[in-house]
């Protein structure tokens, strides 16, 4: 084939291609402009990325900040933001890392209250999902492992961090917390006792009446202790719970109350 026979033949599906590689190139330029600037420069286009809802854009944003300037105060700055945007974008693990991180560098660092309290957050909402409180699922029956993790965070925030304007809403997810983890140990507790392994169902229940003071599973949990221990035949132990059962819940202290014997029905 001449020269001139191979010019005179038409390639069609190479302008739509050409379209698409220079499409591509002038994305690719609009991308790397967002990333220039200095430190502050970079800081605003990423606060801007987030106030507007666009929870990718600001984290790309944020992560090259966080390369290029990691010494910055912009850069530590960023560290916030991006453990907060990568929370409302869905990626749980990565907001968790990040609010780690930050703790470990920065342990004196007072907005220290807030890295505590996205990880709180993100645990929260893991425990129970959407389709769980639908189906109205007996949530003491679950082992709570992310509801203890986000308890643990609040309570950081709340004892740490007293004057934080976080600490009023750890605060009022601790109450929840406290009574989700509550219900659960006594629920544990419950099925040791009915086995007959009575020294760790009081075990559980001690646990809760020790950690979870307030929550209306603590009832249940010293009647647990006090029916252990008069089972063991540790009697002055049963007698202490059952004072405390009394002090707390005179209304209803007669549960506490049965000491009699089997044979004692005078």
């Amino acid at each position: 084939m001449t020269l001139l026979s191979i010019r005179s033949i038409r390639f069609p599906f190479l302008l739509p291609s050409l379209f698409a590689v220079l499409a591509l190139a002038g994305c690719g330029h609009t991308r790397n402009k967002e990333m220039q600037g200095d430190p502050e420069v970079l800081y605003q286009k990423g606060a801007k990325a987030l106030s507007d809802n666009d929870f990718g854009g600001a984290i790309k944003i944020y992560e090259a900040l966080d390369s290029r300037y990691p010494f910055s105060d912009a850069a530590r700055q960023g560290r916030l933001d991006l453990m907060y945007a990568y929370y409302k974008d869905h990626q749980a693990e990565s907001a968790i890392d990040a609010a780690d991180q930050f703790i470990r560098e920065n342990p004196a660092h007072p907005r220290c209250d807030y890295a505590n309290y996205i990880k709180g957050l993100v645990y929260f909402e893991r425990t129970p999902n959407f389709l769980e409180r639908w189906l109205r699922v007996d949530l003491s029956e679950r082992p709570p492992s992310d509801a203890r993790k986000s308890f643990a965070a609040f309570q950081t925030v709340v004892t740490s961090y007293p004057q934080s304007e976080y600490a009023g809403d750890a605060h009022e997810r601790l109450l929840y917390l406290r009574n989700r983890l509550a219900d659960y140990e006594v629920h544990v507790a419950d099925y040791y006792m009915r086995r007959g392994a009575y020294l760790a169902a009081i075990a559980r229940a001690k646990y809760t009446v020790e950690n979870y003071d307030g929550a209306p599973a603590v009832k249940s949990a010293l009647e647990i202790m006090t029916d252990g221990y008069r089972k063991l035949g540790m009697d002055d132990l049963a007698e202490q719970s059952a004072s405390v059962y009394r002090e707390n819940f005179p209304e209803t202290a007669q549960r506490v109350d049965k000491k009699k014997k089997w044979w004692a029905v005078w």
